[in-house]
């Protein structure tokens, strides 16, 4: 509620009315006023009650639009304001005169019963405020009452008029619905010559048709022609042209023409999904292009819209619009959804769906026999050389990798990029077909949305024939070669075919004539149908349909698919490179690339799941690929294992290793090496990894048995008996386990060393050796020597290749599902061509455990045969000592010197020297140490140890062994640095010196303490005193042999005494 300018509100009954709604301008809280009515008048006065200047402006402002105020205005305002200043409560909207009326009756301090009289004052000025303002006024009030009058008459006069014209209208009704005779006769014969206009326009317009059809069809305006053609038939049918006669043959003419048309429409569409037409023929081979099957070099590869794309930009919400000024069959998806619609708007759809679904085998097998024949031309047999005709269980060459790589490739990739521009098509079909379902409200749609699953139960079949015919090796040699029908009798394979197509010569000038004038015929029946030769929109001359039809099925397609009509056989399809499992690297990576890609073509909704394209490949390898890769893997090792040469030493061995290793060793880990860079290149399976665990083993076993043939000795009922050197090389026992402390321990061990040399003597006393025992050939030598190097380098190399995986895909468990994922999981194509690639065996957790036990099985087979040769060493030592030390081969008791050594011990001396230059020639300077190192020390024990073996010895005897131990030690100084025969030739020193001079040095060693370590035992000792008196206890005077045993038993007290006592 707005108040006025003198703090009244618009709204109380004491406010004048006015032009503004109130007697008196209306006023705002910040406006300056006078509460006494004192100086009011002056606008630019001071107010007793300062405020701010710029309420003061607002209120000049106002007061310049409005006229001065009257006196009366100005009493009223000062009532207001007495009254809002001394009445506050009475300006309320929620006023209670009762509240007021009380507190003016009431007397008290309270109260306000001494303002009666005061209020009764205001009273009365407010009254005559108001009289003074009615006096002033009262002349609108009068003005207003006449126009109020005015006004009303106004509207009783226009009420009277539209009575009247009410009136009329009446009247001109009634006139107009009374009935003429000559104006309906006049109407009756309009009608008729009407109706005879149109009749004579419809004819004319009907005999234009034929032309206009004709030439829609030639332009590829289907949508236009199906337009015109059932226009033309619907006008034709209506009752009004029924009884005229010359219009019989038109009538039948455009019945004709609607089934002509169906058969153009379908041709056309099934010329644009099988890349007939050669419109279509760009995006296939730039798909090819793509991959990299017409050529290598990626700067000419060919820009090609993405199928995505292509899909985002068609609008099938709506029924599809012709543009005249474009060529229709230049955009080969715009040209099919043209055609769809044409069919659909004909009627004609679902037959034609029928159709196509009904051609589909023959035109599958025709493109790939036709691409077949394109690369078998583009690669002929003479430049693949002898591939076909060669054994198929082999590893390929650099050479013939190369070759059956770019056939192989071209191959697949022109037939998937065929394969998949047949798909995109075949996915625009389904939408448009799709789409139309949708618009029209179809309910039984299932009849002509299911060409899809049919196409890809072909791809399936075409891509199951392909992988089979290059892996499998079981395949006939005939149809390798000649590629007859499948199913036929040798009867009907040698049939004479009498006539085909492709055999007509089309441009000879009979057959032109022919030709000619049966497109004549033709146009004269169907007109449009023979309209191919006209130039295209974008100017490119079109082959004739007949030409173009009597190619296709001539040449292209009849000459390239093999198919008896009378037998319903289509024939097999022509290898162009041999079979071998190795092709699966090269046929898998187009085969995934192109199901990777025929995901994204596969409509969305439809019964073919995207996920189970790749199901027919898990079939493929485990009933195919995995018995075809075991049966070759298993002929290619058998022939590594079963060739005479393969234990030899390969030729080329500084190829592939610092140290010789054995020709088979080099060739089965290229084998494996094939085999896990081809595995890489295809999805991982445990199945696959094992087979080449398997064979691993069989090689093991195989080393193995060749190195038990080698170091045999006898072979009995009971088994083989190995050598006394491989017999303590494979244990169990003392000495095996101080062999392998010695071969593990980072320096020669002393006390190791004295460790096994006392237990092969200790050995070999309990039971002497016999030659059988000894390894005598030395290429026995050298071929342990190469079995030692071709284990540890194939362990090193095999244990390269471990690889552990999280894909446990493995397709010979039954209970497991068969996963899809893998097959996206590839790595790079070339890296099967690419020898300088890393190659793994990838394994998982449970398979890694096998391989980890056939490198360590390799690692100890290794040990075993470098244990047999440091244990050969000694036992040929040890032989000839034996030999050496026998009265029966050397007596020691002779009459005179000699100054020439034991032939035996010139024969051990050569044999070492030529151990030593075999075991330096294949082995490595840590085991050539192993070997040599403690030869010294055992020879140096064994003289001194088993000297009692001479049983009688005299000073020249004794100067016969120590030139043996001279030229031991001169020797074995060759082959073993540092070597010192000190314990034998000190040993022999004291034979010479007497028994006394044993007995004193009993004596020093016991003072001197070495340690607490002797260098002599007592056993040695003693053994020393008693050949001192040997040859005179062998006299046969009785009198020297008494003297000569009272003699050793005194020696031999001294002795035990020095040696006993603490």
């Amino acid at each position: 509620m707005s108040r006025n300018r003198y703090g009244g509100f618009g709204e109380d009954s004491y406010t004048t009315v006015n032009g503004n709604g109130g007697y008196g301008s209306p006023i705002r809280e910040t406006d300056d006023y006078d509460p006494y009515g004192n100086d009011y008048g002056d606008r630019y006065g001071t107010p007793p009650i300062p405020t701010n200047s710029a309420p003061a402006t607002r209120n000049q402002y106002s007061r310049s639009r409005r006229a001065p105020e009257s006196k009366a205005e100005k009493e009223i305002g000062v009532v207001l304001e007495h009254i809002k200043s001394d009445w506050p409560a009475m300006c309320e909207n929620d006023c209670l005169p009762v509240h007021v009326a009380l507190q003016l009756l009431d007397t008290s301090s309270v109260g306000r019963a001494h303002e009666y009289r005061q209020f009764e004052k205001t009273h009365r000025y407010l009254q005559e405020s108001l009289k003074a303002i009615v006096h002033e006024h009262h002349q609108g009030f009068n003005s207003s009452i006449g126009t109020f009058h005015k006004i009303q008459s106004s509207i009783h006069a226009s009420q009277k008029r539209v009575r009247t014209l009410k009136e009329s209208l009446g009247q001109s009704k009634a006139s107009l619905a009374t009935t003429d005779p000559e104006l309906k006769k006049l109407a009756t014969a309009s009608q008729s010559y009407d109706d005879l206009i149109h009749t004579l326009s419809e004819i004319e317009d009907l005999r234009l048709v034929p032309d206009q059809l004709e030439a829609r069809i030639s332009e590829k305006r289907f949508l236009t022609a199906v337009d015109i053609l059932q226009t033309a038939l619907r006008r034709i049918r209506v009752p009004a042209l029924d009884k005229i006669g010359a219009l019989n043959d038109l009538r039948s003419y455009l019945t004709n023409q609607e089934t002509a048309l169906t058969d153009i429409l379908i041709e056309e569409l099934h010329d644009h999904l099988y890349l007939k037409s050669p419109y279509c023929q760009e995006r296939w081979q730039a798909l090819a292009k793509e991959q990299g099957a017409l050529g290598r070099d990626k700067s000419d590869k060919a820009v090609v819209r993405p199928f995505y794309e292509v899909l985002d930009t068609m609008d099938l919400t709506e029924q599809i619009v012709e543009e005249p000024s474009r060529n229709p069959e230049a955009d080969t998806f715009y040209y099919i959804e043209l055609v769809v619609e044409s069919l659909n708007k004909l009627g004609r759809l679902e037959s034609a769906v029928n159709t196509i679904k009904q051609r589909l085998p023959v035109e599958l097998f025709g493109i790939v026999n036709e691409t077949n024949t394109e690369v078998d031309q583009k690669h002929p047999s003479s430049l693949r050389g002898g591939i076909a005709n060669s054994q198929g269980n082999q590893a390929f060459g650099a050479r013939e990798n190369s070759v059956r790589a770019d056939v192989i490739y071209d191959l697949l990739w022109t037939l998937y990029a065929k394969f998949e521009a047949i798909a995109e098509s075949h996915r625009v079909f389904h939408d448009v077909v799709k789409a139309i379902i949708r618009r029209e409200g179809v309910t039984n749609s299932s009849a002509l949305l299911g060409g899809f699953r049919e196409l890809w139960n072909l791809y399936q079949n075409e891509i199951r024939s392909l992988l089979h015919n290059y892996v499998t090796t079981d395949a006939d040699v005939y149809q390798f070669n000649s590629s007859p029908k499948l199913g036929g009798s040798k009867q009907v394979s040698k049939r004479e075919t009498l006539f085909q197509f492709a055999d007509a010569d089309s441009k000879s000038i009979q057959m032109t004539t022919e030709y000619q004038e049966l497109e004549g015929i033709i146009r004269a029946a169907v007109p449009g149908l023979m309209s191919g030769r006209k130039p295209g929109a974008d100017g490119r001359k079109l082959p004739g349909r007949m030409d173009s039809t009597v190619e296709r099925h001539g040449s292209r397609r009849i000459a390239s698919t093999a198919f008896d009509s009378k037998n319903g056989v289509i024939g097999a399809h022509k290898s162009l490179v041999e079979p071998s499992v190795f092709n699966m690297s090269l046929l898998l990576p187009p085969t995934l690339g192109f199901l990777q890609r025929l995901k994204i073509i596969v409509p969305p909704g439809s019964d073919l799941v995207t996920s189970t394209l790749t199901s027919f490949l898990d079939n493929f390898l485990l009933n195919v690929f995995l018995p075809q890769l075991d049966e070759t893997l298993g002929k290619l090792s058998d022939s590594v294992f079963e060739e005479s040469d393969s234990f030899q030493q390969d030729p080329h061995w500084s190829k592939v290793a610092r140290r010789p290793v054995f020709k088979g060793t080099s060739a089965f880990f290229a084998l494996i090496t094939a085999f896990c860079r081809m595995l890489d290149t295809i999805p991982h399976d445990q199945a696959l990894s094992q087979l080449i665990i398997t064979q691993m083993m069989r090689y093991y076993d195989r080393c193995y048995d060749w190195f038990r043939s080698l170091v045999s000795r006898v072979r009995d009922s009971d088994g083989t008996t190995l050598k006394l050197s491989a017999s303590l090389a494979q244990g169990p026992g003392d000495i095996h386990d101080t062999l392998q402390k010695l071969w593990t321990s980072e320096e020669a061990d002393r006390q190791l060393l004295e460790k096994e040399t006392g237990l092969l003597i200790l050995q070999t006393n309990e039971t002497p050796m016999t030659l059988d025992n000894i390894i005598q050939d030395r290429e026995t030598i050298s071929s342990l020597c190469v079995l030692y190097t071709s284990m540890k380098w194939l362990a090193i190399k095999i244990d390269q290749l471990r690889h552990i995986t999280r894909n446990d895909a493995d397709s010979t468990r039954t209970s497991a599902k068969p996963t899809t994922k893998r097959w996206t999981l590839l790595n790079d194509a070339t890296r099967a061509q690419d020898d300088q690639a890393p190659v793994y065996l990838p394994m998982t957790q449970e398979t890694v455990v096998a391989f980890d036990s056939i490198v360590s099985s390799y690692q100890e087979l290794a040990g075993t045969v470098l244990l047999t040769l440091h244990m050969e060493a000694r036992c040929q030592i040890i032989h000839s000592l034996a030999i050496a030390l026998s009265p029966e081969s050397a007596p020691y008791v002779l009459e005179q010197e000699v100054k020439d050594p034991d032939p035996k011990i010139l024969s051990l001396n050569a044999d070492l020297v030529a151990y030593d230059e075999t075991i330096v020639q294949f082995l490595r300077e840590k085991e050539i140490s192993f070997i040599r190192t403690g030869l010294g020390l055992l020879i140096d024990s064994y003289l001194v140890t088993n000297a009692g073996m001479v049983q009688a010895m005299n000073a020249n005897g004794c100067g016969r062994m120590q030139l043996n131990i001279f030229v031991l030690q001169q020797n074995i100084k060759n082959i073993e640095s540092d070597v010192e025969l000190e314990r034998a030739a000190r040993f022999f020193d004291l034979f010479m010196l007497g028994p006394d001079a044993v007995v004193q040095q009993a004596k020093e060693d016991k003072e001197s303490g070495h340690g607490g370590k002797e260098l002599f035992s007592y056993d040695e000792l003693k053994t020393l005193v008693e050949l001192c008196y040997s040859e005179k206890l062998a006299s046969p005077e009785r009198g020297i042999s008494s003297v000569a045993k009272r003699g050793m038993g005194e020696h031999l007290l001294q002795l035990s005494e020095y040696m006993w006592q603490s």
